[in-house]
């Protein structure tokens, strides 16, 4: 094991034990709401990293398979009775696997496009999507939405499963993502971003690894919507298929860098409380958007690249200057270094 793999693993065994642990520790119902809502945006936004980070592929259309991971739930506990209260998040990995199996076609003719038509063509997606959930009343309720069974867990510790629920989604998605950046499938990813053409040159399998990409980034999606529509108890169309969402995760990967393990996550713990907070100082008129939109500009505009590998190459390069300088090479020679390693993490 190299010393960044130990590094890596110190890292992620650090975040779940604390993750894990937060709960236990007497938080508020607000505050457990908050996290779970942190988790299920990081989970998303690392589930699209898989298609819009590392393949380069920007899809704007991830809100729709959210959805039909939530209707997905609804529907398979229409007529069943729910009596632990666990039963809904044994099916996940259904609903997730049928996700996926919807997202192969959909993946096989939105992928022949590229850059910014694949991303009208998703959000294209996205709004048929939602109208078919509208319009498709017998099965969805329509305007009028659709309930789910009731949870029958206590009030002191209701927040618990469904926490637990989206952190292991989250750890899920981040365990494939270390996956992505340590292997062939990662690296086959990344050639397909920098230019495909070179890489079905070089002989990667440019068309299955885009669509096996996209198949498991919707799956762990839609279990999220499922996740989701259980600790709503009840959901409309409107907010299922929301563009919001996916909006959400493209600016957190953004925001926390994209094609890493930690951006996304990174994103979401800044970008989830925050939009509440202008939410709740702003109130009810969406003022807040404008607010939000200014600060992801503002970091944006300091960070083009990303929180997590802005301040990562900052910090190799002040290493290597400060190595090279204690080297002996001097000044100047530690700068012409310096400007050198920044070229080449750019």
């Amino acid at each position: 094991m190299t010393r960044r793999t130990s590094l890596s693993a110190v890292r992620g065994g650090g975040f779940t034990v604390i993750a894990v642990s937060l709960p236990l520790f007497g938080l508020d119902h607000w505050v457990l709401n908050l996290l779970f809502f942190t988790l299920m945006y990081a989970a998303l936004a690392s589930s699209w990293n898989l298609v819009g980070g590392f393949a380069g592929y920007p899809s704007l259309g991830h809100a729709a398979f959210f959805g039909v991971g939530a209707y997905s739930v609804a529907l398979l506990f229409q007529h069943r009775q729910v009596t632990s209260g666990y039963e809904p998040f044994y099916w996940l990995p259904l609903v997730g696997l049928l996700a996926a199996a919807i997202g192969i076609p959909v993946a096989f003719i939105a992928m022949r496009t590229r850059s910014d038509v694949f991303a009208i063509v998703t959000i294209t997606l996205l709004f048929v999507a939602q109208t078919l959930a509208t319009n498709l009343r017998s099965w969805t309720g329509g305007s009028q939405g659709k309930s789910l069974p009731v949870p029958p867990f206590g009030l002191d510790h209701f927040e618990w499963p469904f926490y637990y629920a989206m952190l292991v989604l989250l750890l899920v998605a981040m365990l494939l993502t270390f996956g992505a950046t340590r292997s062939k499938v990662g690296l086959s990813l990344q050639a397909v971003a920098a230019d495909e053409d070179k890489a079905r040159g070089i002989g990667v399998r440019v068309t299955g690894i885009k669509v096996v990409a996209f198949a498991v980034s919707v799956g762990l999606a839609a279990m999220a919507g499922g996740v989701w529509a259980y600790y709503q108890g009840f959901i409309y169309p409107r907010y299922a298929f929301d563009p919001l969402l996916t909006i959400g995760m493209v600016l957190m990967v953004f925001l926390g860098g994209r094609a890493t393990l930690w951006g996304p996550v990174l994103g979401a713990l800044i970008l989830v409380p925050a939009q509440q907070y202008l939410a709740y100082q702003l109130g009810g008129n969406q003022f807040y958007l404008i607010a939000y939109a200014g600060v992801f500009l503002l970091i944006m505009l300091l960070m083009p690249r990303g929180i997590v590998p802005t301040v990562a190459d900052r910090l190799r390069v002040s290493r290597l200057a400060r190595d090279g300088a204690a080297g002996g090479a001097g000044p100047a020679a530690a700068l012409k270094l310096s400007e050198k390693v920044r070229g080449v993490a750019i």
